[in-house]
């Protein structure tokens, strides 16, 4: 194997690969990633697996000079890639090595055993497709809310729901504490196309947010996988088993009191008065219809904290509640419009929350969080 390369072009493709790898390994060639090179079309393909997900990345820019496989140490590799000099490299398997070299630069890898590499499970059946920029922001938006207790796993996860008749995609998380819910346009292969799955929340997020931000990704699924392609990219996840419960009982509000307020002022205000919130202190706010805004406390005894600013409530002449610091602020940064709505039980009962000041968010995004007992300011 010999091939040429920019840098740049193999630092962003060993990168992309290694995210798989697992940190500690009992099986030191799953610490490996595989590169393999064809002359025709000068294709590079690199790619890295662990026991719960795989990466392949065809890099389409390489000058293969002699076509050929190597399995190296995938961290080992991005850091030299990462040191290099900018500008052309020139990688080799000579002997029991592999080479990377590049302005004056030059470094020697162990080569690990092919023979003993599994095979890359192949992906799933494709089901359809999704705005990538949309899938990116809709799981940054809903994995918040997911769980961080690995004793339960489905709870670690996002589920992922897809409805071909509909033409949507739901993604949905929770931690039992708070729900989170998005719904976006869904291209599904056949009208029928269907599933209902849980995916790690984690593995997720980190496919989103590296698969890019412009075109189509392909989703693809079967009984214990899920895949996702881009742009020459491919990955796939194990699935997580159990089930999420449903949120649209959950969600189904029975006259609730509803407020506007100004996203980037209560955000601002959360943040400010979270300062004196130790500990499972809450943060209490106050609506009022009549003064037309809402109080925002936090604190007790002689370390408080206040602030006061604009809100419409509607269905009650006034409405406490309270939350967990930490919860509202991951649920109110999800949302981008200017203007969210919340729907309030009261103190100790649940609270949804929704971008636009008419509950139509375009993101069909919906965060729900149970609110806690006040406490004396």
């Amino acid at each position: 194997m010999e091939f040429r390369i920019e840098r740049s072009a193999l630092t962003d493709a060993v990168a992309w690969a290694a995210r798989v790898l697992p940190v500690r390994s009992p099986v030191p060639v799953l610490g490996g990633l595989l590169l393999d090179t064809e002359i025709e079309g000068g294709r590079l393909r690199i790619s890295g697996l662990d026991y719960e997900a795989s990466a392949r990345i065809d890099v389409s820019d390489a000058e293969v000079l002699r076509p050929g496989r190597v399995l190296v140490m995938g961290r080992r590799l991005l850091d030299i890639c990462k040191v290099l000099p900018e500008g052309p490299v020139e990688c080799a398997v000579e002997g029991s090595r592999f080479t990377v070299s590049g302005g004056g630069a030059r470094f020697g890898l162990s080569v690990l055993p092919l023979a003993d590499y599994p095979a890359l499970p192949a992906l799933p059946q494709v089901r359809g497709a999704v705005d990538a920029e949309l899938f990116a922001a809709a799981v940054a938006d809903v994995a918040v809310a997911a769980g961080r207790d690995d004793t339960l796993p489905a709870l670690t996860g996002i589920r992922l729901g897809l409805d071909g008749e509909a033409g949507t995609m739901t993604l949905a998380a929770t931690d039992r504490y708070r729900f989170a819910v998005r719904t976006l346009p869904w291209k599904a292969t056949a009208p029928g196309e269907s599933a209902d799955v849980i995916v790690s929340a984690r593995r997720l997020t980190e496919i989103a947010r590296s698969l890019g931000r412009s075109g189509l990704v392909s989703v693809a699924l079967d009984a214990g996988s899920a895949g996702f392609e881009h742009a020459g990219m491919r990955t796939t996840v194990r699935l997580l088993e159990g089930r999420l419960p449903r949120h649209e009982k959950l969600f189904a509000m029975q006259d609730p009191a509803v407020a506007v307020v100004d996203r980037a002022r209560l955000v601002e205000a959360v943040k400010r008065v979270s300062v004196v919130a130790d500990g499972d202190s809450p943060v209490q706010m106050t609506f009022s219809r009549p003064d037309a805004s809402v109080l925002l406390q936090a604190g007790y005894e002689d370390d408080v904290a206040s602030q006061r600013i604009p809100a419409e409530l509607e269905g009650a002449e006034e409405m406490v509640v309270a939350f967990n610091p930490a919860y509202l602020a991951d649920a109110l940064a999800a949302f981008e419009e200017p203007s969210l709505r919340l729907l309030l039980l009261g103190a100790g009962q649940r609270a949804m929350i929704t971008g636009g000041a008419d509950g139509t968010g375009t993101d069909a995004h919906r965060h729900l969080l149970m609110s806690v007992r006040p406490q004396l300011i």
